[in-house]
């Protein structure tokens, strides 16, 4: 299993391979992860090429973001050499279409040891993120999600007229997608997938369709979306934000179930609702992750 402790990304935006000069756009957007995308962004006379300029890119990049790339589907030695080629310290990690299911994971785990070795790199240094693109797969998201400990981020990415709408039959929309997040979502956290992500959101310039979309994605439990413009990031990164109002009353909770606690009480009516020590877990948790930090 890995060890590698993988951050919470809010929003990762998807850049085409052979745009790689498009991420400083990305990070100007405030992405928390970009998205280099060697697979239906490139057509197939352009793939050596953008496998050399992603390779370059990750390899040279400076920022701040996380840099993940999308492959093409592990079913030849070409795709396996996209995995050699990408494979750096810089490397968040690997997103990987097409999946069926758990054999495809552990596949491509292997593989990507053996590249983390080549590299210098300890196993697991570089995650997995499963796209669940077929029924298969989807049916099978608890055993795809554990089949590798690299796996993370994984969750529904249920788009209208994509993969996934051409494997389910589903007409799109928020409420005929809405079960097949929801259970998606509880197969994930039931494996432990470290910060699961949802997506994705077509419509460009509806950015109120798009905040509807996150913050439903939001109240199911999803941690981030993905998404395909600039425009979408800064909706994306609020909706997964707790807002400050949100962090100072979790802090006023954890400090009124404590104070219950050591005057031995073990609940306590907290402005308006009853509160215990699971919802100052959950509060704590929430603070651990989000709440600023003064300057060490």
């Amino acid at each position: 299993m890995s060890s590698e402790r993988r951050p919470p990304l809010r929003s990762l935006l998807f850049v085409p391979g052979t745009r790689t000069d498009w991420l400083a756009k990305a990070e100007a957007a405030g992405a928390d992860a970009a998205i280099l995308d060697l697979e239906d962004a490139v057509p197939d006379s352009g793939k050596e090429e953008a496998r050399r300029l992603v390779a370059e890119a990750v390899a040279g990049f400076s920022g701040r973001m996380a840099l993940f790339v999308r492959v093409n589907p592990l079913d030849g030695w070409a795709a396996a050499g996209e995995l050699r080629a990408v494979t750096h310290e810089r490397l968040a990690g690997v997103v990987l279409p097409k999946v069926a299911g758990p054999d495809d994971v552990r596949l491509a785990d292997r593989l990507l040891g053996w590249c983390e070795r080549e590299r210098g790199l300890p196993y697991g240094h570089v995650a997995l993120v499963p796209l669940l693109e077929t029924a298969s797969a989807l049916r099978g998201a608890y055993e795809v999600a554990g089949a590798a400990g690299r796996v993370a981020y994984l969750g529904a990415v249920t788009a209208p007229g994509g993969d996934v709408a051409r494997a389910v039959g589903y007409r799109w929309s928020l409420d005929s997608t809405l079960g097949l997040r929801s259970r998606v979502l509880l197969d994930a956290r039931a494996a432990e997938t470290p910060n699961p992500v949802a997506g994705l959101w077509t419509g460009i310039g509806d950015l109120d369709g798009l905040r509807a979309f996150a913050e439903q994605n939001r109240a199911l439990g999803y941690e981030g979306m993905m998404a395909i413009h600039p425009s979408h990031v800064p909706v994306i990164n609020e909706v997964f934000s707790p807002s400050p109002e949100e962090l100072a009353r979790y802090a006023r909770l954890v400090a009124a179930v404590e104070a219950a606690q050591a005057g031995g009480a073990g609940a306590v009516t907290f402005e308006g609702d009853m509160v215990d020590e699971a919802m100052a877990a959950t509060a704590r948790a929430v603070l651990d992750r989000y709440a600023p930090r003064g300057d060490s």
